[in-house]
């Protein structure tokens, strides 16, 4: 059979564009915000394009989203208006109990490229919360033979208000005997004291009922009234003495309840009913109480609920010993929580990717950030993935890390890869969190076709040969090739079309010692 004489060659142009990301990882400290607590939902905190000094579709288009520290939503990103806007009604005291100024700390996240800012909103106060006594009546005894200007600490009213929406004074009605004076504590806490005034005879009063009041710094202020009844005793003339002023103890946080905290002590030298000591807390928080109890009789002091190092670190208890005439003293216990390790790390995810086309330069394929709520050792944490994949992990600012590529992928060689993300701690034993990604490659035209025969030496330009193997090419079609002639070496086969099995050879004599398979 003839050659065709016409051989119709084609030539074809693979345009490739790279793509390159450049991923800009700063943790600049970005704007301090503020809103009053209890403002309805959706309320304005700012907006965040015109601070930032974009446009809102660039906003949009950056995939910009805010993340709370505690990965909690109170606030949201408007993506129409730019508007950073509350999530919920922002409760101060929920949020910070006591804890002044009260502020949340967030993230603002960008991509294209990567950014992150630090932001902070302070929740400001509003004067919601009345001062509260915690005992609505006080039994106060004093001897007859107590001295003029003796001092009387009374339980402090308490309110859940910050700053100067908090107790900022106390009073008493009139009277000839007692007036009010204001000492200061801890954390800028003031107690209220009475002072006797006059001297107190048993056989003209056994008692008095005073009314102290507490007010707060409010506009107008608000207000908590509690009874104090006076009871005059016949002489004791000793108070009770504590073993020490200050006790110290440790507390493992996983510590059972009933667990034994630690023993005040203390002796009163008087005979009879004015030596036996009773024990309470003195001042005591609704935590303390629903934390600890204590024995009346023994001074010793258990857990009443569990503890829990993340929450709260440490706690200070006031003991009060108060013998059977009236008289009192009073302790410090300090109990430090000790930490173990009981949280495993977390792992947050912000962006992912589960696509990547091959060839690509260096890529960016999740965003996460990594926590351990433990202290110490137990706090501190790594974060790995498998070895021998062509992945990394770049640590970034704020525990975040990002996900990358070493280099260009071939989808030809693998097309799908699982990635797991390891985050441990360094506690005994060890706590570690996992996390599974999986990775589709995608191709791009990267490979020209092949294909493969054999030829014995000896045959002539036009010749039919079989194709054994039609490598790249289409499974669904059979090509007709030609032997194209030329100078030793050059010979090349070309497509005719795709009809026929066999293929002619063309142009020469094949010689087997000239040109050797290829």
């Amino acid at each position: 059979m003839k050659a065709r004489p016409l051989c119709f060659l084609k030539q074809r142009q693979v345009l490739f564009l790279f793509l390159f990301w450049g991923v800009c990882l700063t943790g600049s400290e970005f704007g301090h915000y503020s809103v009053t607590e209890e403002t309805e939902r959706g309320s304005l905190v700012v907006n965040l394009a015109k601070d930032l000094g974009l446009e809102v579709e660039e906003l949009v288009a950056r995939r910009t989203r805010v993340i709370s520290d505690d990965n909690k939503r109170h606030l949201f990103l408007d993506s129409h208006t730019g508007d950073l806007l509350t999530n919920e009604k922002l409760d101060r005291e929920r949020l910070c109990g006591s804890i002044e100024p009260c502020i949340l700390s967030f993230q603002i996240l960008m991509d294209n490229p990567f950014q992150i800012s630090r932001a902070e909103l302070r929740i400001l106060d509003i004067n919601d919360h009345s001062p509260a006594f915690q005992n609505k009546e006080m039994i106060l005894k004093i001897p007859e033979n107590t001295p003029v200007g003796a001092v009387f600490q009374l339980e402090r009213a308490q309110d859940s208000d910050g700053g100067h929406n908090n107790v900022q004074n106390y009073t008493i009605n009139p009277n000839y005997f007692f007036h009010i004076t204001i000492s200061g504590g801890d954390e800028g806490k003031i107690y209220p004291e009475l002072v006797l005034d006059k001297a107190l005879d048993w056989e003209d009063q056994q008692e008095f009922s005073l009314t102290l009041t507490a007010l707060d710094g409010g506009f107008p202020p608000r207000s908590g009234t509690a009874t104090v009844h006076v009871v005059v005793l016949d002489i004791n003339d000793n108070a009770p003495q504590f073993s020490q002023k200050l006790y110290e103890s440790q507390a493992p946080e996983n510590s059972p309840v009933g667990f034994l905290v630690v023993k005040v002590s203390a002796k009163d030298v008087d005979s009879g009913v004015n030596s036996e000591i009773s024990y309470s807390f003195f001042d005591a928080s609704e935590d303390i109480r629903t934390t600890f109890q204590i024995n009346c009789f023994s001074g010793e002091i258990f857990l009443r609920s569990l503890l829990d190092y993340e929450l709260v670190k440490s706690y200070k208890l006031n003991i009060q010993a108060v013998d059977g005439g009236g008289l009192s003293a009073k302790c410090t216990v300090l109990v430090q929580v000790l930490d173990i390790n009981d949280n495993s790390p977390e792992l947050t995810i912000s962006s992912l990717s589960h696509d990547i086309v091959e060839n690509s330069p260096e890529t960016v394929l999740a965003v996460f950030r990594i926590n351990d709520r433990d202290s110490g050792e137990n706090g501190k944490i790594i974060c790995y993935i498998q070895e021998n994949l062509p992945f990394l992990l770049k640590p970034s600012v704020e525990n975040f890390y990002t996900l990358v590529t070493k280099g260009p992928l071939d989808r030809e060689s693998r097309d799908e890869y699982n990635i797991t993300i390891t985050v441990s701690d360094m506690g005994t034993p060890r706590l570690k969190t996992e996390h599974n990604i999986t990775v589709q490659v995608s191709d791009v035209n990267d490979n020209a076709p092949a294909f493969g025969c054999s030829l014995p030496e000896g045959h002539f330009p036009g010749h039919l040969v079989d194709v054994s193997d039609a490598g790249t090419l289409s499974h669904s079609y059979q090509y007709e090739v030609c032997l194209m002639g030329g100078s030793a070496g050059t010979n090349e086969f070309k497509f005719l079309k795709p009809i026929y099995p066999n293929i002619h050879t063309n142009g020469f004599e094949r010689n087997y010692e000239k040109q050797p398979p290829h």
